[in-house]
This record gives C-alpha cells, sequence and structure tokens, in this order.
C-alpha cells in the first residue's frame, strides 16, 4: 500500500503527525514540534484518535493471501522507529492505555526486530517508571552469554582463539572493540606453533594469557606512549611558554617593568598600597592582544581566592574605569575556571571578588562570566546560587534582562531553573515579544521538567506576577504547558491561571 493511500486512514490533526514521521532520520524531532504546535493550539489536544488509527484493523496481501493487520504494522520500518521514538520523547504527554494497545500490535507483528523491540521496552519502562525487561533481543542475549562463557576462563591455551575460530566459521566479523583498551593497543599476537597446521593457512593467534614476554612487550609499547604523550604534552606547554616570552618581550618597557611588581605581590599575598595601584595603571595602556599576554604571563587564573579581594580591590580604584574588553579579559582569567570548578558553595573570598566586578564592570561580567557559565550546560547547585545572588544583588534591570535572554538560549536544567526564578522574583520588565518567547520555551521545555518543583513554582511565579503579559495566545501555551505537570502545585497552578483576564 502506497503512502498516500495509508495517510488517508487518518483525520486531519493526525494525518499532519503521520507526514512527519515519515521524513527520514528526523522524524520523531519533526512530530515532536508538530505535537507542540497542535497542543499550544488547542490544550486540550489528544493523541488518543491518532493511536486509536494505528490499532485499527487494515487489510492486506501478504503472500498472495487477503490478512488483516494493525495500520501500524502496514507502515515501513523506519516509520515505526520514528513513531516509537517520538512516544518516547513527549512521555508523559500521551494516554498511556492508548500506547499500551499499540505496543501489544506492534509486539505481535514486529517483536523479533531488534530495533523494535527495545523502543517497546523502552516505552514501557516509561510508562511503568520501572527498568523492567531487558532492550536486548533473545538473540543478542543468548550470543552474549555464548561469549561470557567463553572467555570465563582465560587462562586456558586457545580460549580466545577457539572463539575467534567460531565466530570465523559462522562468516561473522570480529570486533576489536570487544577488548579491553590494554589488548586494544597490542598489535603483537601469539603465532599458533603447532607443526600440524598447514603451513598455507597460518591464522593469527589471540591468547593473551599465554606468554609472559607478551605481556612485558605490552607495557614496554605502554611505557613508550605514555613517554611520547608526556613528551608532546611537555612541548606544547614550552611552546605556549615560549610564545608568551616572545610576546612579552615585545611589550613596551613600561609594561614589562610592571610585571614583576604585580606577580610578586600576587605570589606573597601580602598588602597592597598605592603602589600597587600605581603598578595596575600600565592596564590602562594595553590593547586587547597585550591584555591576554598580561593576563597569561601573571598566570591571573591560578591566583589564589585568598589574593582575589585585594587585587580586585586595587582593581577598582583605577581611574578612569578599565575598558570593556580589559575588563571581560580579567574576569575570565580570574574568575571564570574557578567558579566553573566549584563543587561546594563559594569561599567568601570568592564572593567578595565576585561581587565587587560585577557591581562595577556588569556589562563585561554579563558578557565574560555569567553567559558562559550559562551557555556550559549542567550548572550546579553552587554556581547557580553564585550566579542568583549576581543577578539580584549586583545587576540593573537592563541587565538582568540580557541574562533573562541568555538563560532562554541555554540548555536548561535545575540550576538553570533557578537562575530564571531568580530572574522572575526581581519582576523584570519583559516586553510582550520578551514573554512569547519565554512562553514557548516553558511549551518546549514542560514535558522534561513535569515533576519538578523548580519548574512549578517558576509557572507560579509567572502566573502571579506576570498576569498583564498572558494575552489569549499565551494563555493558551501556558494551559498547554500546566498539563504536563504532574506535581503536588497542578491545581494551584491552573487555578492561578483561569483567574487571568484578557
Amino acid at each position: 500500500m502506497d503512502r498516500t493511500a495509508l495517510l488517508q486512514r487518518f483525520d486531519g490533526r493526525s494525518r499532519l503527525l503521520a507526514h512527519a514521521l515519515y521524513s527520514g532520520t528526523e522524524g520523531a524531532r519533526k512530530a515532536q514540534i508538530v505535537f507542540n504546535k497542535q497542543r499550544r493550539c488547542d490544550p486540550h489536544f489528544s493523541l488518543a484518535p491518532f493511536l486509536e488509527s494505528l490499532c485499527q484493523q487494515e487489510a492486506c496481501l501478504l503472500e498472495d493471501e487477503l490478512v488483516l493487520k494493525p495500520l501500524a504494522c502496514v507502515f515501513s520500518d523506519v516509520f515505526k522507529r520514528n513513531l516509537l521514538c517520538f512516544l518516547h520523547l513527549i512521555h508523559p504527554g500521551y494516554p498511556k492505555d492508548s500506547v499500551l494497545h499499540l505496543l501489544q500490535c506492534l509486539s505481535k507483528e514486529d517483536g523479533e526486530k531488534q530495533w523494535v523491540s527495545a523502543l517497546i521496552t523502552q516505552l514501557k519502562r516509561d510508562i511503568e517508571g520501572a527498568r523492567k525487561g531487558t532492550l536486548l533481543s533473545s538473540n543478542c542475549t543468548e550470543t552474549l552469554k555464548s561469549l561470557c562463557g567463553r572467555f570465563r576462563d582465560t587462562d586456558v591455551k586457545g580460549g580466545w582463539t577457539s572463539c575467534f575460530e567460531v565466530l570465523e566459521a559462522k562468516g561473522e566479523e570480529t570486533d576489536m572493540s570487544v577488548l579491553s583498551q590494554k589488548k586494544r593497543k597490542s598489535d603483537k599476537m601469539d603465532l599458533d606453533e603447532d607443526t600440524q597446521e598447514d603451513p598455507q593457512s597460518k591464522k593469527v593467534k589471540m591468547d593473551f594469557s599465554s606468554s609472559k614476554d607478551e605481556e612485558r612487550m605490552i607495557e614496554e609499547e605502554e611505557a613508550e606512549i605514555r613517554r611520547s604523550e608526556m613528551d608532546q604534552s611537555a612541548g606544547s606547554v614550552s611552546q605556549a611558554r615560549s610564545d608568551l616570552l616572545g610576546f612579552s618581550k615585545n611589550l613596551p618597557d613600561h609594561m614589562k617593568a610592571a610585571l614583576p611588581v604585580i606577580k610578586e605581590l600576587l605570589d606573597a599575598e601580602s598588602e597592597w598600597d598605592d603602589s600597587s595601584v600605581s603598578a595596575l595603571k600600565v592596564l590602562h595602556e594595553c590593547d586587547p592582544n597585550e591584555v591576554e599576554v598580561l593576563c597569561s604571563v601573571l598566570c591571573l587564573s591560578e591566583v589564589s581566592e585568598q589574593s582575589l579581594p585585594q587585587f580586585c580591590s586595587c582593581l577598582l580604584k583605577l581611574t578612569p574605569d578599565l575598558s570593556h574588553s580589559t575588563a571581560s579579559a580579567l574576569i575570565t582569567h580570574l574568575l571564570l575556571n574557578k567558579i566553573l570548578s566549584l563543587a561546594e558553595p563559594a569561599s567568601r573570598c570568592l564572593v567578595t571578588a565576585v561581587t565587587s566586578l560585577c557591581s562595577r564592570y556588569p556589562r563585561p561580567t554579563c558578557q565574560a562570566l555569567i553567559e558562559p557559565l550559562l551557555q556550559k550546560g549542567q550548572l550546579g547547585s553552587a554556581q547557580a546560587d553564585l550566579l542568583c545572588r549576581l543577578v539580584i544583588d549586583c545587576l540593573e534591570p537592563h541587565h538582568r534582562l540580557l541574562v533573562f535572554r541568555t538563560a532562554l538560549g541555554a540548555s536548561w536544567d535545575e540550576g538553570v531553573l533557578s537562575v530564571i526564578h531568580a530572574l522572575l522574583d526581581s519582576k523584570l520588565e519583559l516586553s510582550q515579544e520578551d514573554f512569547c518567547l519565554f512562553a514557548e520555551h516553558l511549551c518546549s521545555q514542560s514535558p522534561h521538567f513535569s515533576k519538578s518543583m523548580k519548574f512549578a513554582k517558576m509557572l507560579l511565579s509567572i502566573l502571579t506576577k506576570y498576569q498583564s503579559n498572558v494575552n489569549p495566545a499565551c494563555h493558551h501555551t501556558l494551559s498547554s504547558v500546566l498539563s504536563f505537570n504532574e506535581t503536588f502545585l497542578k491545581k494551584s497552578l491552573q487555578a492561578a491561571l483561569k483567574r487571568i483576564s484578557f
């Protein structure tokens, strides 16, 4: 049956989804986009009719015999895989009973196909909320059991060799990636010296435990590789230092004279005075490339946190203010790596340094510190707490709006949600365009945060503090967002949305 005839089995909305699932490897993603748009237009839109159509019996020819099959089983394998991936992406935004019925239909017809079987098992895990069953097919499981049985006693001569001989006899290719890394690195393999073997058909034997000489050769090769890597690394460091020295030699004399003074103060962690501030005035005379050289030669990224408050205090005493590019370079070298590596709440010294520079140079801080942290993703609680403090205590409203727009383009996690919530609580002055864009992001992210209390509390803040921004289109979008929520705040959220009038 051709594609056009199959698509006619669906109603208008379902046909759009089915058409998207035909889009090759992009089918699942495109279907998700179509589904989200349909939910925004109609928050009560359900996949039930689409899934029921897929389960209806369809007459088709099989070996010149007319048989009945579920419509889903008549489609191509690519369509089926896209369909199952799509349902996994929108979990839990589908009717579970209808999905289970579909899985039963597909299991009967396509249960032996490895990809389909694995995706069916994954969807059952999604629905049941438990990791029951295995994603491996029975054939794959038996093969793994057989391999484990053959490799169990590696001390027996010929254990590995006999395994690969059997695989070769079956016409299967052996994947060397199953070997351990140590075995992968060795190109030395034992040759079977059995005199009874035909010299015309000599084969490489892979008995890795039969010879201590071979183990020694492997260790020597690994040691040689490590030495080579260390030599290359040392060469890179040496080259980098040489480049820096070369650049620093080209600096004007008064800049070179300031370097040892600043370096000594940073290393000694001594008290900084007016002469220290005078040494830093050299920053006013540097172009961007010279600033980078100074930061690298001074190793500002390695300055101890205890030295940061004094150093930043001297920077703040400089008049006039540093240029945007100079301030950005200093903030990047001084603070970025320290905050990225935070595994626990920031120290008092680090907080003091960050807040002082942010208050004086907000725009460079947004660009050189806050934006990279948000865009990196996987924002930890320590980083998120520090960023929340910055945006609330140190930034003006227009800079908060800049951070908000940056956060919308970042990959959302619990840490980013904390920052966005803090920004919303500061009562941002959002334009209608900003708010509509925000609502679109909420709609696309809501399936991934259906059980997140941070996401639910952020929604409650939106519905109580930004009611004037909610127009009819946004109201539909937010209603769709709430339909995914599974926290105990769902009723409160729905009541808050219901109270908003236009």
